[in-house]
């Protein structure tokens, strides 16, 4: 699949297609909508270490930190937690291939705990937030250093179970470690601060009425101001109903480009990013109401798309009738995506 992999030399983002065999991690470049025959690199796993969640970098929550023997960094970025942790289930377990065991317990402790049906973390962010019935926030001291709007960990992980959200205080610590990985809050303070560099996932987030926490600057709801935000807040402001990396066909060059999309519900649009920008703003996006969306045959170049591009296509019409043409890594993420995309129409 597609993501953005740091450079070594010029530190800049460039996504290619990974590949992940049982001893190594090749990835490829994309030119014109194809893979190209040859790898742009490889990871070799023979004794890699990898991390993750990786918060190395602040605006990019969602990374995986591969450390090969020879003490070389890569850093992967994912759509989304549950990409995230797969890609890392699987790229351990080649790690680990020749230990079984290590492999099962990979597994058990990815299965320990799963969020309650229909709950998401936005809505759980968004309960948070309410003026009667969310998270109180207080003023703190922490070693000479004053804080306005934290809340504890101890306090969240009573609030977590309180609202029903958690049965546990275990529960509630895991959940509070989800929203720290997806930057809905962030540690403050040395305490729980220096409990996020811990290398066991669950000492990352402290049940402690010592550690403090606020909200990450990323989930606030107040914009600053409108002209930060190329598009209307409201656009924004729908649940996510899916995202994932696709590659477009420009409307004025006609070139092919990798870009991260984010489908929103209520109200229904469907926006994408430029995944190598350090910013996370749309570069575009359009309301899904009276669009057409349907797939493109496989054999041959379809009307209307430029290039040598075939495969697992599909094309977007929206009501002022300006034609999006798409393509998945697929045919499944191809009829995935159409069918996440036709109910919002």
């Amino acid at each position: 699949g597609f993501l953005p992999l740091q450079g070594h030399i010029v530190r800049n983002w460039k996504v290619r297609w990974f590949v992940l065999l049982q001893d190594k991690l090749l990835y490829y470049k994309i030119e014109g909508g194809k893979k190209e025959p040859s790898p742009k690199g490889r990871i070799l796993l023979d004794g890699c270490t990898i991390t993750c969640p990786c918060l190395e970098y602040e605006n990019r929550p969602l990374l995986i930190k591969l450390k090969t023997k020879t003490n070389t960094d890569y850093f992967l970025e994912c759509c989304s937690r549950e990409e995230r942790d797969s890609w890392a289930l699987d790229i351990t377990g080649a790690i680990h291939a020749g230990h079984p065991v290590q492999v099962q317990e990979l597994h058990r402790m990815k299965n320990s705990f799963k969020l309650l049906e229909n709950i998401s973390l936005h809505d759980i962010v968004e309960r948070m937030y309410d003026s009667s019935t969310g998270i109180k926030l207080t003023r703190n001291l922490d070693q000479g250093n004053r804080y306005k709007e934290t809340f504890t960990g101890s306090a969240l992980v009573d609030w977590l179970i309180s609202n029903s959200f958690a049965v546990s205080r275990f529960e509630a610590v895991t959940l509070a470690s989800m929203l720290m990985d997806e930057n809905f809050i962030r540690p403050v303070g040395v305490r729980s601060t220096e409990a996020t560099r811990s290398s066991d996932p669950s000492e990352k987030f402290l049940d402690d009425s010592t550690a403090l926490y606020m909200f990450a600057e990323s989930s606030k709801k107040n914009t600053s101001s409108k002209e930060e935000v190329p598009f209307n807040i409201s656009e924004l402001s729908g649940k996510i109903v899916k995202q994932g990396f696709l590659v477009k066909q420009g409307h004025k060059r006609k070139n092919w480009k990798v870009r991260k999309f984010v489908l929103r519900a209520d109200p229904a649009f469907l926006h994408y990013y430029d995944p190598t920008k350090e910013e996370n703003k749309p570069v575009g996006g359009f309301s899904l109401r009276g669009c057409l969306v349907s797939a493109l045959e496989d054999n041959g170049v379809p009307a209307g798309v430029k290039g040598n591009v075939q495969g697992n296509l599909f094309k977007i019409i929206t009501k002022n009738d300006i034609h999006y043409y798409i393509q998945a890594s697929s045919k499944a993420e191809r009829v995935q995506w159409i069918e996440a995309i036709k109910p919002l129409t």
